[in-house]
């Protein structure tokens, strides 16, 4: 633990006696919220570009916005901008990498991806002491111009079922070399711009291709997630992988549903969507953005909807049944900062939760008083809780407050400005 200075030492003093009237401890709130990894999502450091073709256009409604300078044009430099970002970054962590995040001397097709193409990542979260998550990469590929498990030609289907099957060999290796089981995370942009003719064959025929998948014997070191989406670009009129598609496939088949904050209606409440399904899933995964209108992935915010997430989980009591992603990729600021910003403001929003007087709430519904139960819920909001977050920040030996900022500019300087190649 790093000295914590005397100003904060005395604030986090205060506010724990003022938790400690509402029955709660601050001390297990830290240590709860110390264990909870948080899985960073490498792309916001190279607007989803990878390295097997870094030069070539997003497709699959995946777009970036802006040009900020000194995006990672390899995977030395991507590795090295986290590492100024996680350390930053307060409690554990994980990096969540996509299949084009390889490294290979040669060309390497997707369905031909194996673990050494990602030895280089492995060796360098065991330095760091994180953990790896992993995605196949269903964009952004000739053969994925149309669709892609969904395809009514079998020879492109069989490509991305073989380019899926080989991202769980990689994903048993990064559980199997780190000791921490990585979750794989199938998303795909299959869908219609304008009305189709036929909705179910497609989702027939997804069906079969994900049981091939998922069913495959390849290894207990990994989990498997599936992820919907209400409408990508492209696919305005219909989505093969809708969320009820997957909720009813996680469902039946046992594996994880993956729930991105940005892949619904602008008025629907994620967060409430998290109960239901604990109630059919032994766990769940997050994908935590903010839409602006919609699925524009912006940088996570300290704001309702992610309160609301981190609050459900907790009072789930379903730490350990949901497991916490990133998914954000601006290029219109600097990419270390999006990182810092938007990871430490799911970790704040979980410890708000951790704070809450949740006996006590529970106790007032249990009453039926729910001018009481409001109160709680209402004064909890201007409890000293950043005082406790301050604490938890200079005893892990990170900035307490914008700090950090001097740091990431300083490097900008240093490094990100001298970067050359096409930005």
């Amino acid at each position: 633990m790093s000295e914590v200075s005397t100003r904060i030492q005395v604030a986090y003093d205060l506010s724990k006696e003022r938790f400690a009237e509402t029955g709660v401890d601050t001390e297990s709130a830290l240590r709860t919220l110390d264990q909870v990894p948080i899985s960073i999502q490498c792309w916001q450091g190279d607007d989803v570009r990878g390295f097997e073709d870094p030069e070539g256009d997003l497709t699959g409604g995946i777009q970036t916005s802006g040009n900020y300078p000194g995006r990672a044009c390899n995977a030395s430099e991507l590795r090295a901008d986290l590492e100024i970002a996680l350390s930053e970054i307060p409690g554990q962590k994980r990096v969540n990498l996509h299949a084009i995040y390889l490294e290979s001397e040669v060309p390497v097709e997707r369905d031909l991806i194996e673990p050494k193409h990602f030895d280089r990542w492995v060796q360098w979260a065991k330095k760091n002491d994180l953990g790896l998550d992993f995605n196949p990469t269903c964009f952004s590929h000739p053969k994925s111009a149309n669709a892609t498990l969904t395809h009514p030609d079998a020879e492109i289907r069989r490509f991305w079922i073989d380019h899926c099957l080989a991202s769980r060999r990689v994903s048993e290796y990064f559980g199997t070399e780190l000791g921490k089981p990585a979750v794989m995370n199938v998303w795909i942009p299959d869908g219609s711009k304008d009305l189709p003719a036929d909705r179910l064959g497609p989702r027939q025929r997804l069906v079969e291709a994900l049981d091939e998948i998922v069913f495959a014997p390849l290894g207990k070191n990994h989990k498997v997630a599936v992820e919907g989406k209400l409408f990508g670009i492209g696919a305005e009129s219909y989505t093969a992988g809708s969320n009820e598609f997957y909720m009813a496939y996680a469902a039946t088949r046992k594996t994880l549903l993956c729930l991105d904050a940005g892949h619904f209606h602008p008025t629907e409440n994620v967060a409430d969507k998290i109960s239901t399904a604990l109630c059919y899933l032994d766990e769940i995964l997050l994908h935590v953005s903010r839409p602006v209108r919609w699925d524009s992935d912006h940088v996570v915010l300290l704001d309702e909807p992610t309160i609301a997430i981190a609050q459900e989980i907790v009072r789930c009591n379903a730490l350990s049944r949901v497991n916490i992603g990133l998914d954000f990729f601006d290029a219109s600021i600097n990419r270390i900062a999006a990182w810092i910003i938007g990871a430490r403001n799911m970790r704040k929003a979980l410890l708000l939760a951790l704070l809450e007087p949740l006996a006590l709430q529970s106790e007032a519904e249990k009453k039926a008083d729910f001018a009481g139960r409001l109160a709680l819920f209402e004064e909890h909001k201007s409890m000293p809780w950043a005082a406790v977050w301050e604490y938890y920040c200079a005893s892990q030996g990170v900035a307490e407050g914008i700090g950090w900022l001097e740091k990431v500019r300083s490097y900008e300087k240093s490094t990100l400005l001298k970067r050359g190649g096409k930005q």
